[in-house]
C-alpha cells in the first residue's frame, strides 16, 4: 500500500527490527506495532520542551486503533511518524503509521487517544502547556 497523506509529521522515529520481533510466518509479530508506537510517542513526550508528566499529572492511554496494512517482513527497515489528529480540552488524538525507510509502503495506520489526568483523582485535566504547544 502506497502513502498518499499529507499531513505534516511530528515526530519521525527509526524502528531497528529484532529477531525476537518475528512470528512463525516470519513476519513482525503484529502486537510489536504497538511497541513500536509506545516508544514513537515516548521519546517524542520527552523530547519536549516543557512539563508533560510529574507527581501530580501523567497521560494516560484511552483508546488505539491500528490498522494492519502489509506484514512486515524481516529484515526491513522501518520508521514510525507521528501526526496531529485532533486537539481536544483534556485529551490529543494522535496518527500513526509504521512505513518503510524509503516511504514506498505502509505497513499501518492509525490513531490514539492520550488523556491528561490528575493522578490524586484519576479524572481528566486540561492538557499541559507543553502539549499544547507540541501538537500544533
Amino acid at each position: 500500500m502506497t502513502i498518499d497523506d499529507n499531513r505534516p509529521v511530528l515526530f519521525r522515529m527509526p524502528v531497528a527490527l529484532r529477531w525476537r520481533d518475528l512470528d512463525a510466518f516470519n513476519h513482525v509479530n503484529n502486537s510489536n506495532f504497538l511497541t513500536y508506537l509506545e516508544e514513537a510517542r515516548i521519546r517524542w513526550f520527552a523530547s519536549w520542551n516543557g512539563e508533560w508528566v510529574n507527581d501530580v499529572m501523567a497521560p494516560l492511554l484511552a483508546a488505539v486503533q491500528l490498522n494492519y496494512r502489509m506484514p512486515i517482513p524481516y529484515p526491513s527497515d522501518v520508521v514510525v511518524e507521528l501526526l496531529t489528529d485532533r486537539i481536544g480540552s483534556s485529551s490529543v488524538t494522535i496518527g500513526h503509521r509504521i512505513k518503510s525507510e524509503n516511504g514506498a509502503t505502509l505497513y499501518c495506520d492509525g490513531h490514539v487517544v492520550v488523556v491528561w489526568i490528575d493522578r490524586a483523582s484519576g479524572r481528566p485535566i486540561a492538557l499541559p502547556d507543553a502539549v499544547r504547544a507540541a501538537m500544533t
